[in-house]
């Protein structure tokens, strides 16, 4: 496989086709105004042309900052948010435009686990009924023997006590709610999971035993996942291939080591350097890289290069004919020759102490 041509976030993981297979997605969101009679007068770009491949057994880490569009581009591939354009497509069948009946056959394959343990449960149904409800949606258990023995499994199978099944959402903390919810989106034996930012609302001594879990799930079950995240050190630990996200744009995709250790887009090098490190020398002699300014509005984002008017580079490093280079042309996401792709003109490898 060979390096892409084309503006779309690549990176080859091996042989075979991707399991999902993203091009040009696309969600925005519209605009109203005019007084007593609604007219749409413009549209916040979530997302706006985001391309990403997912390859059986892989974990993709999705980064950025908040408002970047990262679970708006979770929920659009799983078609909770209908995309206004673009094309997703699982084991090469088009999800994009297909209605609620079309796609629960697919709800078998692709599950997702939310952000919010304390909301994404149902807090009048007691754990058994939650971890139940899909294997009964899709006739999967013959009997209610087989039921209860499936649930006891899954719930074994998250690190929970069977015994507490009769209990409410209310009664566990939050990483066990976490548990009860990836239980949940396991249920219908899925090939791919969307986590959406699964342990950033819980605490950091949680934090770690939510995330082996989830390893240990990958490697029992092969399972892929897309795993969004603003905490680059929980991407780093589980994640494969990472891609960055800004603005509604992938503007950088690498395997995790390159990515960590020569991040060549601007944006990626100033989200590296702001990760502290355990050694105060280290710590002392590293390049840190400010963004300076706020993030532009989605709803009427800058010409050209997205990031230029925080960029560092731009605004330090470039002479007038560079930048205007960056104003009127927006890069395209594609091999500059450094070993991974990125949107960015200038882009230069930097080597991270």
């Amino acid at each position: 496989m060979t390096a892409p041509t084309t503006d779309r976030a690549e990176a080859p993981l091996g042989d075979g086709e991707p399991i999902l297979s993203v091009r040009g997605l696309e969600k925005h969101f519209p605009i109203k105004g005019g007084g007593l009679i609604k007219r749409t007068v413009g549209a916040v770009r979530a997302v706006d042309g985001v391309d990403l491949d997912i390859h059986p057994g892989e974990v993709l880490g999705l980064v950025g900052e908040s408002g970047c569009g990262k679970s708006t581009t979770g929920r659009a591939i799983l078609n909770l948010q209908p995309a206004t354009g673009g094309s997703v497509k699982f084991e090469g069948r088009e999800l994009v435009g297909l209605n609620r009946t079309q796609m629960r056959p697919l709800r078998r394959d692709i599950q997702i686990v939310f952000q919010d343990p304390y909301a994404s449960l149902n807090p009048r149904l007691p754990v058994f009924d939650i971890v139940a409800e899909p294997l009964i949606i899709h006739g999967l258990t013959k009997s209610n023997k087989e039921l209860r023995e499936r649930v006891r499994e899954l719930v074994e199978q998250v690190g929970l006590n069977p015994e507490h099944t009769n209990r409410y959402p209310a009664e566990f903390s939050g990483g066990q709610r976490q548990r009860i919810g990836i239980a949940r989106a396991l249920a219908l034996q899925p090939k791919l999971l969307i986590l959406d930012e699964p342990v950033s609302a819980l605490d950091v001594s949680i934090q770690a035993g939510v995330i082996n879990l989830l390893e240990d799930l990958k490697n029992d079950l092969g399972l892929s996942y897309l795993f969004i995240a603003h905490d680059l050190s929980v991407v780093k630990h589980i994640s494969d291939r990472v891609a960055v996200m800004y603005l509604g744009r992938i503007i950088e995709v690498a395997g995790r080591d390159e990515l960590f250790d020569r991040p060549a887009h601007p944006y990626t090098q100033a989200l590296l350097s702001a990760i502290p490190l355990p050694d105060p020398r280290r710590e002392r002699e590293r390049q840190r890289i400010i963004i300076t300014g706020d993030v532009p509005s989605p709803a009427n984002p800058p010409s050209g290069c997205k990031f230029r008017t925080r960029c560092q580079k731009f605004a330090n490093v470039l002479s007038d004919s560079e930048r205007q280079l960056c104003v009127e042309q927006e890069p395209a996401l594609e091999d500059r020759g450094i070993g991974h792709l990125n949107r960015c003109h200038y882009a230069e490898a930097l080597q991270v102490l």
